[in-house]
């Protein structure tokens, strides 16, 4: 994970997301270790509000979406651990991207390489963690709307994005669903919309509100979805969980946010992107985001009965989600090494 500060982003300096973060942080940790990259400035500060359990180490970087600018692990058959370092340009670069400069997002993969003692490949895509999600069979799941927007790689179709993933992730199978959720400021992550229970299974974001802008993107990737067949050729398991009423922006929420030239705007009256599928799987548990939402409760039961394994952990969200993600976007695995 990566410590949360700059006030172009963050309201009121982070302070309350840094508090939503070291909840988050806290939850993972009951069932496998945690580091926290912070910046000089905010080291002691991270410290103090962390508990020890929880490894701190100092880094510099831009904001804190460890999952889109962070690495990729790789394990293969004989349990050699590498990690992908792939392009970053902060969802969009000078065409739409959310802030500038990103040159320290760039090479966050870089540092954890070395902090890890793992090897690396530098991949010739620009693309970010969020945007892909994998069954670790040979499936791969992304958006038309995120991987296909000209502002990440203008020079590579369809064909050759996957040509990539494949090379890089040892991937064959690729569904590609249309939209991410509404709203959604990373260009509709698939992370935020769908996503792997196990191999064969899938949870997808859904709204029975046939007005509500939401409920045809979800409509048309669950077509999508039963259309599909994975790299095994099994058909999909589909399980819809409900979307929590629209998360809006107030104007104290966007008052607290610094405007700052080359940053992405908050606006009150904003509607946020909130989803239950942006939850953390973990060992031992799943993180989910809540919202203070009716739905809360219906989605943590329904990730129970897909996690019969785990122990579901609700953390309050908002305060990431005012950020511009939650809290799959804020965190990025690293597998155990195989001795």
């Amino acid at each position: 994970m990566l410590w949360p500060e700059r006030p172009d982003n963050w309201r009121l300096g982070a302070k309350p997301a840094q508090h939503a973060f070291a909840a988050v942080a806290c939850a993972i940790a009951e069932g496998e270790p945690v580091t926290m990259g912070v910046s000089p400035g905010q080291f002691q500060n991270a410290r103090s509000m962390l508990p020890p359990h929880i490894r701190v180490v100092e880094m510099t970087y831009n904001d804190s979406w460890m999952r889109d600018c962070g690495p990729t692990f790789l394990v293969n058959g004989k349990g050699d651990m590498r990690l992908i370092n792939w392009k970053f340009n902060a969802w969009g670069g000078i065409r739409g991207g959310l802030y500038f400069p990103w040159d320290q997002d760039d090479i966050v993969p870089q540092k954890i390489a070395e902090i890890e003692r793992v090897d690396r490949y530098r991949a010739p895509l620009t693309l970010e963690g969020g945007s892909i999600h994998v069954d670790g069979e040979g499936t791969l799941l992304t958006t038309e709307q995120c991987l296909l927007n000209p502002n990440r790689n203008p020079g590579l179709s369809r064909e050759d994005i996957e040509k990539i993933l494949s090379d890089y992730l040892n991937v064959g199978t690729f569904i590609w669903l249309g939209d991410g959720v509404f709203n959604d400021e990373t260009s509709g992550h698939v992370d935020n919309l769908c996503c792997f229970i196990k191999p064969g299974c899938v949870a997808l974001t859904w709204t029975d509100d046939t007005s509500d802008p939401q409920y045809e993107i979800s409509r048309d990737a669950f077509e999508r979805l039963s259309a599909a067949r994975d790299a095994k050729g099994r058909r999909l398991d589909i399980h819809k969980i409900h979307q929590p009423s629209p998360v809006i922006m107030t104007e104290e929420e966007a008052s607290g946010v610094d405007a700052i030239e080359g940053t992405l705007p908050r606006q009150p009256g904003n509607r946020m992107a909130a989803s239950y599928i942006n939850f953390y799987i973990g060992n031992g548990v799943v993180v989910m985001p809540s919202f203070d939402d009716p739905q809360d409760g219906p989605a943590a039961q329904a990730l129970a009965a897909l996690f019969p394994d785990r122990r579901i952990i609700p953390v309050p969200a908002r305060e990431i989600l005012l950020g511009g993600g939650n809290i799959h976007c804020i965190t990025q695995q690293q597998p155990a090494r195989r001795t």
